[in-house]
């Protein structure tokens, strides 16, 4: 029995070996066997960090390796070397992350982290040498994405060697039941030679002195370029508490172009080069800080400690492969004189609300190798609201609001206390007869509305607080509130627009002169909308249906430009109109995006200039697009119109994400329908409010959990219960149409490397259970055979019996188990794979008498002999 047991357990031995002896497909990049980090049972990322996606991609998934942070605005860094020594290159990232917990992320690449630890204080810095930043990324900013056909080179003779990962925990309350977070970014790279190459180019302030008190403080940096010609497409700005906006420029003749201008208090991301901007040998890059000394009683110097300052304006560009430069630097002022040109608005502060303002400042190594060392400053505290794009519209159906009794609802709008503000026409109603040919008012003998126009309601329950607006209007058409809490109101067949004090009976402004249509500075025709910038107070007016254009006055109503014009036949050009019918302002990107109604899109304008910036049309708005609304951290909501006969798009509501346009999600009322859809505002909690100018009504709807594409946080980084196979391919997969059939393939192929553990796990174990159950059954059959033939003598049978089997599969070895030579003695069979396992590659070594073929087997005492009959 002891022989059996024995020869039982070197079986069980010898097939866990053979089962996990398997090579795995990813065996063409070499092992990590002294870096991977060990993550947590608790991380949800994937066990293997590098995944073949193919002949020549590959991802590398890049994790913190199960962290639990101590305190709040703690930093901590990991590396992980480049799984392949040869030349490879990044074109995508894919972030895995918590809003809830991360702050911010920066992913750089060098060749010598300052740790070798599995993670560490990002205090000991980044990296020994030069670090170059890959990726960023941060709450409520747009993610870092590379054009087609751009990739950072790493690897080879010129390329990094390691990434390092920085994650800023911010808020540790999410820690309080002591999970690990294993948040990182998912890398997707290509063996295949890039034609365009990515690199940085970073402007950086090394002398700038800020005195106490002084209110406005410009730190300027400008160099000449002497470099083939590279493409800017992302910015990145940065520094202290006391900047208010950075700007960079290219200079070309004089010509001042902008690269990007942003806020150093909003999010520390890349964010998009608005329009392509190229840089030839001779041009000038220029950039500007702008910062503030108030509050400071002593001088503020550049510097490392978080009440020192920094000026910073990165630039991501890419170059032809043949003439790449990877990293470049400007820290002086080439040309002090120039900036006596700088546009006017590199010295205007982006507004910032006043809880997204920074607190406190951390500081970490960000760059080595530059004219004076300069460390990561990141913010300590940020705005609450963030864009998760994984939320869903529904109309809140228990709110008694849908029952009001209104005329035709025109303008919707929210005052300072969040309270709803209805502008109806009462018992007025826009119709056929409203207007002659010449858009002159036909209805004057009705006079004013005698109602009471301007509605105010409690928005949980629709209680009315308030009311104004009697005998003041005939036709009523936008609202707006600006910051003070003052309304702003268009009447079309007025022609006029108002600005009303919240409890004032008589107007504080009117533009326009009532009753008169027209096209001059004087004269509105039908103006539609107003926006009222928060910053400077300017105001802004949609004219509107028999106009085409958006005029800007100053606060006190005088007339500063206007720009846009009707729309050409054929495709609507940039800055043209037909019916400009809503605005909203953008003051975090300093933009006002126009709801362009007949031309089905949302056009989007520089405040200060009017330039044309961008356009945001999809098919689902169909042909019209009615009214546009802004939720400060980057969410646009809007409404279109009925589709037009024997087309399809319904009317319905939508949500985007404004940085990218992407259509985040779309809603419809439960309770009645969208007839026309005329306005749409939303509050910074996602409640949205759609008034109807048909149906008279006012729905309200409020986000919840999309169901079937909820978001589940665990271990600090948010997963997505759909298929992982779209994770790792989503981006290149959006660049490279490809047919169904394929795609499903390819998912199919993701599916089975993903699940490719599991079945290992089943494979091995089978493989051990079946000759443990043979063996068994084996035992069993002669233990039955030796109580019916042999009797008494059964036992000395049996241990006889198994001898003789057992015999066979120890073949001539002194009582050891040889499978190879067991199968090898029977015809067809190869002792190939039975052999002593290869341990190549692995951290074990061979023995040194590696040559026989009883280096398996394991001595057992003979059976023992049966005693002789008596």
């Amino acid at each position: 029995m002891a022989g059996l047991i024995n020869n039982l357990l070197i079986l069980f031995l010898v097939f866990q070996n053979v089962c996990l002896g398997f090579r795995s497909p990813l065996s063409v990049f070499k092992r990590y066997k002294d870096t991977t980090r060990s993550l947590s049972s608790e991380c949800l990322g994937s066990d293997q960090p590098v995944i073949s996606l193919g002949l020549s991609d590959f991802a590398l998934d890049i994790r913190m390796p199960g962290v639990t942070p101590k305190q709040s605005d703690t930093y901590l860094c990991m590396s992980v070397p480049l799984p392949v020594d040869d030349e490879a290159y990044v074109v995508d990232f894919k972030p895995h992350a918590s809003m809830d917990t991360v702050h911010h992320m920066l992913l750089f690449g060098c060749n010598e982290p300052s740790s070798t630890e599995n993670y560490w204080d990002c205090d000991e810095g980044t990296c020994k040498d030069k670090s170059n930043i890959l990726y960023a990324w941060a709450r409520n900013a747009p993610p870092t994405r590379l054009p087609k056909g751009v990739g950072f080179r790493v690897g080879g003779e010129t390329g990094g060697r390691f990434f390092v990962l920085q994650v800023h925990y911010g808020d540790i309350s999410a820690f309080r039941d002591k999970h690990k977070d294993c948040s990182g970014v998912t890398l997707h790279l290509t063996h295949q030679k890039q034609p365009l190459i990515a690199g940085m180019y970073l402007m950086m302030s090394v002398n700038t002195v800020i005195p106490p008190g002084e209110k406005v403080v410009d730190a300027d940096i400008a160099c000449h370029y002497k470099r083939f010609p590279m493409h800017l497409f992302a910015y990145r700005v940065h520094t202290h508490r006391l900047g208010k906006v950075v700007s960079g420029y290219r200079v070309r003749n004089g010509q001042w172009t902008l690269i990007g201008r942003q806020s150093p208090q909003l999010p520390q991301a890349f964010y998009p080069v608005e329009h392509p901007v190229d840089v030839n040998y001779d041009d000038i890059l220029a950039a500007r800080c702008v910062f503030s000394g108030e509050g400071r009683t002593t001088e503020t110097r550049i510097g490392g400690t978080a009440n020192d300052e920094m000026c910073n304006f990165y630039i991501m560009y890419y170059m032809e492969a043949k003439h790449a430069v990877s990293y470049m630097t400007c820290t002086q002022n080439a040309n002090p004189e120039m900036f006596r040109n700088i546009p006017q608005e590199a010295n205007i502060p982006i507004p910032v609300k006043s809880d997204m303002l920074k607190v406190t400042h951390g500081h970490n190594e960000e760059t080595k190798g530059t004219d004076k060392s300069s460390l990561l400053h990141q913010s300590k505290k940020e705005e609450e609201e963030i864009l998760d794009q994984d939320f869903h519209m529904e109309e809140a159906v228990e709110w008694p609001g849908l029952d009001l009794k209104l005329g035709q609802v025109s303008g919707l709008a929210l005052d300072p206390e969040n309270n709803l503000v209805i502008f109806h026409r009462g018992d007025h109603v826009w119709d056929e007869n409203s207007f002659d040919s010449k858009f002159v008012y036909q209805q004057r003998g009705l006079g004013p509305i005698e109602q009471n126009t301007i509605l105010v309601l409690n928005p949980s329950d629709a209680k009315l607080l308030h009311s104004m607006g009697k005998s003041l209007f005939y036709l009523p058409h936008g609202l707006s509130i600006d910051k003070n809490g003052n309304y702003w109101v268009t009447d079309v067949a007025l022609h006029q627009v108002f600005k009303l004090g919240a409890h004032d009976k008589e107007p504080l402004l009117i533009l326009g002169v009532a009753l008169q249509p027209g096209s001059d500075r004087n004269h509105f025709c039908q103006p539609t909308d107003v926006a009222v910038d928060p910053i400077t107070g300017s105001i802004y007016i949609s004219d509107g249906y028999c106009n085409s254009r958006v005029i800007q006055f100053s606060p006190k109503g005088l007339y500063v430009m206007q720009w846009g014009e009707e729309t050409s036949l054929g495709r609507a050009r940039p800055g043209q109109f037909h019916i400009p019918h809503s605005l909203a302002l953008i003051p975090d990107f300093s933009q006002l995006c126009v709801a362009d109604r007949e031309n089905g899109r949302i056009q989007c304008f520089r405040l200060e200039t009017g330039e044309f910036i961008r356009e945001i049309k999809h098919k689902s708005f169909g042909r019209e697009l009615f009214a546009v609304s802004y939720v400060p951290g980057g969410l646009l909501f809007a409404v279109n119109g009925m589709p037009y006969p024997g087309e399809a798009e319904p009317v319905q509501g939508f949500v985007m994400n404004f940085s990218t346009g992407e259509i985040i999600d779309t809603f419809i009322p439960l309770r009645k329908n969208f007839e026309m859809p005329h306005d749409v505002v939303a509050s910074e909690d996602k409640t949205v409010f759609v008034g109807d100018v048909h149906a008279r009504a006012v729905w309200k709807f409020a986000s919840t959990e999309k169901m079937e594409h909820r978001s589940v946080k665990k271990a600090g980084i948010e997963v997505q219960e759909i298929k992982e196979s779209e994770t790792i391919v989503e981006a290149r997969l959006k660049n490279t149409p490809e047919s169904t059939d394929h795609l499903k393939k390819q998912e199919k192929q993701h599916l089975v490397q993903q699940s490719s553990a599991g079945v290992s796990f089943v494979l091995i174990t089978t493989l051990l259970i079946i000759p443990v159950v043979v063996l068994l059954a084996i035992l069993l059959f002669i233990r039955w055979r030796k109580t019916t033939v042999y009797g008494a003598d059964g036992d000395h049978k049996l241990d006889s019996s198994s001898g003789r089997i057992l015999g066979k599969l120890r073949g001539k070895g002194g009582g050891g188990l040889n499978l190879g030579n067991f199968f090898a003695s029977h015809k067809g069979y190869s002792r190939k794979g039975f052999d002593r396992l290869s341990t190549e590659g692995s951290d074990q070594e061979k023995d040194e008498d590696d040559g026989t073929d009883s280096e398996e087997e394991c001595s057992a005492p003979p059976p023992p002999s049966a005693p002789s009959s008596s």
